[in-house]
């Protein structure tokens, strides 16, 4: 069975780091574009970073450029998100997504195939 399992979340102060890793079992990820997303309360989900299968190409939301860096770790098969400077608007339930038919990245979460559960990540002094 296809799936996609988070990790990593917790909390942490502002300033602070964290990685999170999504894990893929029942596929392989290395030529599928992987996306991180995150939803506050209230709020819409919307893309953070991704990475294309196709090419070494990765996107960043201008919110987290410099802060975020999306990586692959094909073996053991796991897509990680290094956020680093967190700041108090980062706060929100972070998931990861796969896009399996083109291989490269999109801004429309319907293209995205599977999707993990999510994890918390909160942002606190």
């Amino acid at each position: 069975q296809e799936q996609l399992v988070e990790s990593g979340g917790g909390l942490v102060q502002p300033g602070g780091s964290l990685r999170l890793s999504c894990a893929a079992s029942g596929f392989t990820l290395d030529t599928y574009a992987i996306g991180w997303f995150r939803q506050a309360p209230g709020k819409e989900r919307d893309m953070v970073s991704c990475s294309n299968g196709v090419d070494d190409r990765t996107y960043s939301a201008d919110s987290v450029k410099g802060r975020f860096t999306i990586s692959r770790d094909n073996t053991p098969n796991t897509v990680h998100l290094q956020m680093s400077s967190l700041k108090p608007e980062d706060p929100a339930v972070y998931y990861c997504a796969t896009e399996l038919d083109f291989g490269r990245c999109t801004y429309t979460q319907s293209d995205y195939d599977y999707w993990g559960q999510g994890t918390q990540v909160t942002v606190s002094s």
